[in-house]
């Protein structure tokens, strides 16, 4: 049976199966360190019975109350290869949302390659649509572009934080 816990230290020597997708983000260990030191309410692993780590989830909340700006960040999510198509990202997903909504996020957001159709197409089962496209977010050779999907919470009663924006922008545009 999976079980979804808390992340935890030990784990970051236990989750390169799931970090050499090549789909998968990876940063440096002082990054991971300090989402689990100061938003660990939002970092969550996936583990096999055997004690293999089947996939992570790490974010934050962050942005301006008064300007109805608050809100969940999906900084990663992954599942390893062999474990995909199972439900995980979702539940994963679901308790980043649940995480968000109690700190009365107006919308939860999360960027992803515009050539990740997969991960496109999940992401808009579970809610999400495309709020913008952000050019050359994706360092590369060549670079690539992201879009930036958003799902509004309870919070935003009039849906303003989904309403999509006309034409891309840069990242250095992106607050």
């Amino acid at each position: 049976m999976t079980t979804i816990r808390p992340f935890t230290c030990e784990d970051l020597f236990k989750f390169n199966n799931v970090n050499l997708d090549p789909l998968t983000e990876t940063y440096g260990i002082p990054f991971y360190l300090q989402y689990l030191a100061h938003w660990p309410e939002y970092f969550h692993v996936c583990e096999a019975p055997s004690g293999q780590i089947m996939g992570y989830i790490m974010g934050k909340s962050e942005g301006s109350v008064t300007q109805e700006l608050w809100h969940g960040h999906v900084t990663a999510l992954t599942v390893a290869p062999e474990y995909r198509r199972l439900g995980l990202g979702e539940q994963m997903m679901k308790i980043l949302e649940d995480v968000s909504d109690r700190k009365k996020c107006f919308f939860v957001d999360l960027f992803v390659r515009v050539s990740n159709e997969i991960a496109v197409d999940f992401y808009r089962r579970l809610g999400y649509t495309v709020y913008r496209r952000v050019l050359e977010y994706y360092s590369g050779d060549p670079d690539e572009d992201a879009f930036d999907m958003r799902k509004a919470l309870r919070w935003d009663k009039e849906k303003k934080s989904v309403i999509p924006l006309l034409e891309p922008v840069r990242p250095e545009d992106v607050e």
